[in-house]
């Protein structure tokens, strides 16, 4: 990484939320070559480059769910997201993830607002639709206020003494946190199923669409194989 604030992107990363969240790529373990090794280990070969039995071979792999040989594939993001895309991203216990502490520091709090809010759909207790009758400018303008009062509460707390582990307690889910998240190609691929569908929430769908965005070029053969 090019600096050592965490709040910063990496330089392998996309934008995402309108510029207010992004996801960088920090570490990787293998290849796509990593993945045929692996599934021809059992034969005493190794290949240093892929050919096109190799391509069919990762196809066959992920299309028969052999999926062993994608674990041998390992990658570690750098997330800077709200606190309700966070919750939803630990939802996949096959990550391993470690997460900045307002236990421990005050600076660069920052919150997210939605340039454009949605309405609940009317069918879909978990789903929104694109608004028709919000007042987008008040209601964002609400928002808005609702982040400088916390802060300000926040900030009064801690100058009366209030410790960082209870203050922390009246900042809204809207608050911007980072994330560091290590996983397989495997867990990768069953997270990106789940997470850029149109049942997922739109806010982690940019963030699927995203780590897409980041590994097509080294792994073009899984992108083609998973319509990326």
């Amino acid at each position: 990484m090019a600096n050592d604030n965490v709040n910063v992107p990496p330089p392998n990363h996309v934008m995402v939320l309108d510029g207010q969240g992004w996801i960088g790529l920090v570490d990787q373990m293998g290849t796509e070559t990593s993945i045929v090794n692996a599934a021809r280990v059992s034969f005493g070969k190794i290949r240093q480059e892929m050919d096109q039995r190799d391509a069919v071979l990762v196809k066959y792999l992920i299309a028969n769910h052999h999926s062993s040989p994608l674990e041998h594939v390992v990658f570690t993001f750098l997330v800077h997201c709200p606190l309700f895309v966070r919750s939803q991203w630990h939802r996949h216990r096959t990550w391993s993830y470690n997460e900045i502490s307002r236990r421990y520091t005050e600076e660069d709090i920052s919150f997210f607002l939605p340039a454009e809010l949605r309405e609940q759909a009317e069918s879909d207790r978990q789903a929104s639709r694109k608004a028709e009758h919000v007042d987008q400018n008040r209601c964002r303008g609400l928002i808005q206020k609702h982040h400088e009062s916390s802060l300000a509460l926040y900030e009064e707390l801690l100058a009366a003494g209030v410790c960082r582990e209870q203050a922390r307690g009246v900042l809204p889910q809207n608050m911007m946190t980072t994330f560091w998240a290590t996983v397989d190609l495997n867990n990768l691929l069953k997270f990106l199923e789940l997470r850029d569908s149109a049942h997922a929430q739109q806010e982690i769908r940019e963030y699927a669409i995203a780590i897409k965005t980041l590994l097509a070029p080294s792994f073009p053969h899984i992108a083609e194989v998973m319509h990326w």
